[in-house]
């Protein structure tokens, strides 16, 4: 279905605008009686299932930091770090009202509620991060090394998220100009044809860092270097956002901090991520390779 909505995309670039109904998109994939899965629900489900998969064949490898046990381990508490990061991060920056207080805060029972959306990048990756630290220590395991493995399967959740948003028709991009030919006008954002900015973020925060970090991690010695990887991931990522903010259009509620500021929320948050990805990075190639032939731990 959406390869056939992309489709329909190219083949309408000359006949401006497009509109985000004629795609013929539902945010459900299917719906008996009255449940539906939603896209959004799948995508979380299958990244999370594509890195557990991508983990334990990379731990098969030799040198690998940690067994099968610990990655069990290991993506029980990433996956708990992912949603309630994600939705604790979304629920203190993104949301609010006139009494100041965030919603999801003052009715928590929401957190948990995926399929209503509202996750924060920022969020899920302190929660993700919580989450190796803790694995780590309790099992007395690398955590650089740890973060180095998990880092080169995430992009494909980051992917099928994005793509997700834009089958939702949410998170719309900012109202394009007559250059733009892909713009598409979205139902819930007025009549003026806007950047599909959800599908920019699929490719600069999905797809890039994928093709970057998975043939370093199988191809070449960046394994070997404690950081580089989880360094590489931190930088793309937020690099990939903080371009993708200009073409994104800021939440109702923190518009005013754009304007006055000339940078979103989400670029703000990002600048910190940025330098220590950056930090990482510079860290792993100023130190030397590790012993290959180390054991893994058992």
């Amino acid at each position: 279905m959406l390869s056939l909505s992309l489709a329909t995309l190219a083949a309408g670039a000359a006949a401006a605008p497009i509109h985000f109904e004629d795609l013929g998109l539902s945010p459900n994939v299917f719906t008996i009686g009255s449940f539906a899965l939603r896209w959004y629900s799948l995508a979380y489900l299958v990244g999370i299932l594509f890195a557990y998969w991508h983990t334990t064949k990379a731990a098969k490898a030799p040198g690998a930091p940690m067994a099968q046990r610990h990655i069990d381990d290991l993506f029980f508490y990433c996956t708990l770090g992912v949603i309630l990061g994600g939705r604790l991060g979304y629920a203190t920056f993104y949301t609010g009202g006139d009494t100041g207080i965030p919603s999801l805060w003052a009715h928590p029972g929401e957190l948990l509620q995926l399929w209503h959306g509202g996750m924060s990048f920022h969020g899920g990756l302190i929660g993700v991060a919580l989450a190796m630290i803790w694995v780590s220590w309790r099992n007395q395991l690398q955590v650089f090394r740890v973060a180095d493995y998990i880092a080169v399967s995430v992009p494909v959740g980051m992917l099928l998220g994005r793509l997700a948003n834009f089958v939702n028709g949410e998170l719309w991009g900012r109202v394009a100009g007559p250059d733009v030919p892909w713009a598409i006008v979205f139902g819930g954002a007025g009549d003026l044809p806007r950047h599909p900015s959800q599908l920019y973020q699929a490719g600069l925060e999905g797809l890039l860092p994928l093709l970057i970090l998975l043939p370093l991690f199988w191809y070449t010695r960046a394994r070997w270097r404690p950081g580089l990887l989880m360094g590489l991931f931190t930088v793309i990522l937020g690099v990939g956002r903080f371009v993708a903010e200009y073409f994104r259009e800021p939440d109702a509620q923190l518009a005013e901090l754009a304007r006055t500021t000339g940078l979103s929320m989400g670029q703000w948050l990002t600048i910190p991520v940025i330098l220590f990805g950056l930090f990482f990075v510079v860290r792993a190639l100023m130190r030397p390779e590790l012993n290959s032939t180390a054991p893994a731990p058992k």
